[in-house]
């Protein structure tokens, strides 16, 4: 990618979900079809993100025909030697840009609804601007006296060059998301809204995103 790189039209960015995860924290249940406003996480997910994007994919293990349900290609984890079920986001990574049909993949965890309605804008012209193959969000410091931003790994943009890359790191073991971009160039975009990510990991968590009100952005 030249330096000079245009800025990245939405239709070029597949969007992701993804819903492939264990959902531990939640019980066991499939974390992307717990109910939020009457409507699956997942779907909810999709919506927010397909005026962002071109294409939109599910990434899920469990209950494929009820994702598909929902009215978007259905892409599970892809069948690696020597890696164990569930090998947490970055085994979605690669089953997205595996499918993707574009030069770039958005990714978004399923359980995070309310992300920024400009997610895919910002994290595009960063990556353009800055000559990167990933862009990832983050938030503000927490904290009284903390200085590093919060990364928000999950939500990120890939260039789909990086196909076999987080193929194989994932073949060989690898499981930190952020280890494996720290091999590539990679800018971080800072959303001033950390609410706009907040997550529902366990039921708690999902009543009281349940209460709150949907952002504006």
């Amino acid at each position: 990618m030249p330096s000079s790189a245009p800025a990245i039209p939405p239709e070029h960015i597949t969007g992701l979900v993804l819903a492939g995860g264990q959902g531990t924290r939640m019980g066991g249940v499939d974390k992307g079809l717990q109910l939020l406003s009457g409507q699956p996480l997942a779907w909810h997910c999709a919506q927010r993100l397909q005026p962002q994007v071109g294409p939109v994919l599910i990434n899920a293990n469990r209950h494929l025909d009820t994702y598909r349900a929902l009215g978007y290609p259905v892409v599970a984890d892809l069948n690696l030697p020597d890696t164990e079920a569930y090998a947490g986001p970055l085994a979605g990574f690669a089953a997205g840009l595996a499918a993707c049909q574009t030069p770039w993949l958005l990714t978004v965890a399923c359980d995070t609804p309310q992300f920024p309605q400009d997610l895919a804008q910002r994290l595009a012209q960063a990556a353009a601007a800055q000559d990167c193959p990933i862009a990832m969000a983050c938030t503000p410091p927490e904290g009284p006296g903390s200085e590093r931003p919060v990364l928000q790994p999950t939500f990120c943009l890939i260039h789909a060059s990086l196909a076999d890359s987080v193929r194989q790191f994932v073949a060989g073991g690898g499981r930190k998301l952020r280890q494996w971009a720290a091999q590539h160039g990679h800018c971080l975009v800072q959303f001033d809204d950390g609410q706009a990510f907040y997550n529902a990991n366990t039921p708690d968590e999902l009543a009281r995103l349940q209460d709150m009100p949907p952002p504006h952005k």
